[in-house]
């Protein structure tokens, strides 16, 4: 059968360890076969970060900006141990932080839910997805080591001169401190994005945050939050008939235990990114997790919500077989052509986005899966496959 063409090219970005394995057996197996594949490469392996200085990091992003698409593999943002083991130059931010910084937004993930994998919470019936902000917050910090007896302040000059100064603590020894900061136009697309999404799919929307505490910073997501909805959002809502509403991120936890499902979850950048591990973990594995950054330009970058599974890959080094779940990393693919495919007005391209994620949940369901899920589902007769037969398993049923 004749390849797929596709008319524009997709941003691909490369990544790190056993997600990198996953990548080009997907690629090789699963798209190659089938798609003409047109896409601008980035490798954002760490060592190639290491050699540009991590702009090869911003050169994808901005060029994300450019062509409206992009996909990516799972990145290492390191450590001091990593900063060791790879010989790097310096401690390198998170290179998710830097996409999301250049390309504001949103970032919605949600499981990926199939028969025979029960979610540990046994009453949620449909996804919860979480809409996590793109900008700022730790991900855009700035960290100092406090070696001794001292006054931190935080401090702000205005572009006029005049300064304005905020103890944070009077230090008797050594200590840490930590700087963050966000935007209010940055919230304000994050609120907008939320509002709109959560209107196209006709689900509830509630935004948690800890404004008890954080009275400015967090205070400042809720009011800009509450602004936008009863300026803009309030008439749609009741229109649609949803509600929005805010609270505290401890009572959104709780909520969320007891919910089915079905709802939109507003968080900030970090506590979007720990929740949405709960929920796909609860959902039954990491690895089960779609993740699509959204910006207000209506650019989008897919991946996958999990890391670079870096206990598998040194066993791969090993020559050792793993059974990793690519599930995830399928679906970020899937989304790209996609979307890919309605923007350039592709059916073709957008029926075999649709064809390929049919393919893997019913592998799944037909109890052919990753050792992961072998290990949690309820289905009988399963056989745990390695990584490449389960790809295989896949292609097999993409060409029947």
């Amino acid at each position: 059968m004749a390849k797929i063409t596709m008319k524009t090219p997709l941003v691909e970005m490369d990544g790190d360890e056993m997600t990198r394995i996953l990548w080009g057996m997907i690629k090789d197996e699963l798209i190659g076969p089938f798609v003409e594949l047109k896409t601008e490469y980035f490798d954002l392996g760490l060592k190639r970060r290491d050699e540009t200085d991590d702009q090869i990091t911003i050169d994808s992003a901005e060029a994300t900006k450019r062509l409206g698409v992009a996909v990516k593999c799972a990145t290492i943002t390191p450590n001091d141990a990593r900063v060791e083991e790879y010989s790097l130059k310096k401690m390198y931010k998170s290179p998710n932080g830097t996409i999301r910084s250049i390309l504001d937004g949103t970032v919605f993930r949600a499981p990926i839910l199939v028969k025979g994998i029960t979610p540990h919470v046994w009453n949620w019936k449909k996804p919860i997805t979480i809409a996590r902000h793109a900008y700022g917050d730790v991900y855009k910090n700035t960290e100092m080591r406090i070696d001794g007896p001292g006054k931190a302040e935080l401090v702000f000059t205005g572009s006029d001169g005049k300064e304005r100064r905020e103890l944070i603590h009077e230090f008797d020894g050594p200590g840490v401190i930590q700087g963050m900061h966000n935007l209010d136009r940055s919230i304000e697309s994050f609120a907008r994005s939320c509002f709109e999404f959560a209107l196209s799919r006709r689900e509830k929307l509630m935004f948690a945050s800890k404004d008890t505490i954080s009275k400015t910073y967090d205070g400042a997501f809720r009011d800009i939050f509450a602004r936008i909805f009863e300026e803009e959002y309030r008439a749609k809502f009741e229109e649609a008939g949803i509600e929005y509403f805010y609270t505290l991120i401890d009572d959104a936890v709780a909520r969320i235990m007891r919910s089915e499902g079905g709802e939109i979850w507003a968080c900030k950048n970090y506590d979007g990114d720990v929740m949405s591990d709960m929920i796909s973990s609860a959902c039954g594995s990491l690895a089960m997790m779609t993740s699509i950054l959204v910006s207000p330009s209506g650019v989008f970058e897919y991946e996958a919500a999990h890391g670079t599974v870096q206990r598998h890959y040194y066993k791969y080094l090993k020559g050792e077989e793993t059974s990793t779940n690519p599930v995830a990393t399928i679906f970020a693919w899937s989304g790209a052509l996609r979307k890919r495919g309605e923007l350039d007005n592709l059916p073709e391209l957008m029926d075999f986005a649709g064809k390929l994620e049919k393919s893997t949940i019913d592998t799944i369901e037909a109890g052919e899966m990753t050792k992961d899920l072998a290990l949690i589902t309820t289905l009988d007769n399963v056989r745990a496959l390695n990584t490449e037969d389960f790809i295989g398993a896949v292609r097999s049923r993409m060409v029947s």
